[in-house]
């Protein structure tokens, strides 16, 4: 497994502060044009690790960097599906905005339900 899959796991996983270590390693020896590509996973997954903690602020702004990193990456990236990955975290981003920090609780509902989708990282 590569260091880079081993971030695809842990993130996948929820384990989003090992994967945040994980792809801050990669970041800090990728070529210049892929550093924005890692660095939106890597805060993608660290507004993820602030949302499970009712961070609602953290949340919020990590996953809008994370986000606007992505879109020059698309549709896929290194074998990535960056599409589904930007489109699930927008839509994560866009109810932690809506919701304020009074609906943090009822978006980790939503989550745990399956109501709202979990953003993944999709090999393709």
């Amino acid at each position: 497994m590569t260091t880079f899959e081993e971030a695809i796991a842990q993130f996948n996983s929820g384990d989003y502060y090992a994967c945040h270590d994980t792809l801050e390693a990669i970041w800090n020896d990728a070529w210049q044009s892929d550093r924005a590509f890692y660095q939106g996973i890597l805060q993608i997954a660290v507004g993820l690790y602030h949302l499970k903690n009712q961070n609602w602020h953290g949340a919020a702004i990590l996953l809008g960097e994370g986000t606007s990193r992505l879109p020059s990456y698309l549709p896929d990236y290194q074998s990535i599906d960056v599409e589904t990955l930007l489109e699930d975290s927008l839509l994560i981003l866009r109810t932690v905005q809506v919701g304020g920090k009074e609906g943090i609780e009822n978006l980790l509902r939503s989550l745990e339900n399956g109501d709202l989708k979990t953003p993944k990282i999709y090999m393709i």
